[in-house]
């Protein structure tokens, strides 16, 4: 009952946020508030669709680039720590390590620093890179402690077959690490959908800036149509539940099982 409590204690705040989104605005001055959205409104949701639908798309756009961006420099690399074993790779975790407890805001000066030479502030390349450095870490330690645990059977069958590093790594050790792929995969696209420091940071002045950006410039022009604000807010958590109620079995599972017959 203690945990059922806290757990309603935890989610109340979503509730009260679908319930303002469904609120007309002059009965957001009523007192006491509603508890339940008597007479409701798809008012915030038709500014949703008519404000802030670039913002959401520029960070599907993001979230999906820092996906790929991950898994193609952090794939290969736990494979070559995990299986290759080369020199210096003890060191390189622990500098892994050490880049996850860097402030982002420190991150974000730096990348600032650099882009503002490169000339490419305010560009959707740059914000993917600079999501991507939050991500690498994190997917490389996942990747390399779940690529360790691979059969060694396996991979020597492969090269019995005739089969190279890099085939296989494309045709063996991905497919096997679909699991690990896929929970690396869904942290990267969360921490970029939900990132604010570097996108406030390097593409604040942009005419490409994501969701929230655009949720914090709608309260920051003073906008009283809170059934807007949590409206915006209510569509941009679609996404990142969706993509956790449909990827959870595939984090909690295991591949390697029954992989190489006893």
């Amino acid at each position: 009952m203690a945990g059922l409590a806290l757990t309603g204690v935890m989610l109340f705040p979503v509730y009260w946020m679908i319930n303002v989104s469904l609120t007309r605005d002059r009965d957001m001055r009523r007192s006491p508030p509603s508890w339940f959205p008597v007479d409701a409104t798809l008012d915030g949701y038709r500014a949703v669709l008519d404000q802030q639908l670039p913002y959401l798309g520029v960070s599907l756009v993001v979230g999906l680039g820092t996906v790929l961006l991950t898994l193609a420099v952090a794939a290969p690399a736990a494979y070559s720590l995990a299986r290759l074993r080369p020199r210096g790779g003890g060191a390189l975790s622990f500098v892994l390590l050490i880049a996850q407890m860097i402030p982002g805001i420190i991150m974000a000066m730096g990348f600032y620093a650099v882009y503002l030479n490169l000339g490419v502030l305010n560009t959707l390349p740059g914000l993917i890179v600079a999501d991507s450095t939050l991500a690498v870490p994190f997917a490389v330690l996942v990747l390399t402690t779940f690529m360790s645990g691979i059969p060694h059977e396996l991979l020597q069958a492969a090269r019995v077959d005739g089969a190279g590093v890099a085939r296989t790594f494309w045709s063996i050790v991905l497919p096997v690490s679909r699991n690990a792929i896929i929970t690396v995969s869904l942290f990267a696209f969360l921490w970029a959908w939900s990132d604010f420091v570097f996108a406030g940071t390097l593409d604040g002045g942009g005419d490409h800036q994501p969701i929230t950006l655009g949720i914090y410039r709608y309260i920051g022009n003073n906008n009283q149509q809170w059934n807007a604000i949590m409206a915006t807010a209510v569509v941009a958590s679609i996404p990142a539940v969706a993509l956790l109620v449909v990827a959870q079995r595939y984090v909690t599972a295991g591949v390697t099982a029954g992989a190489v017959k006893n």
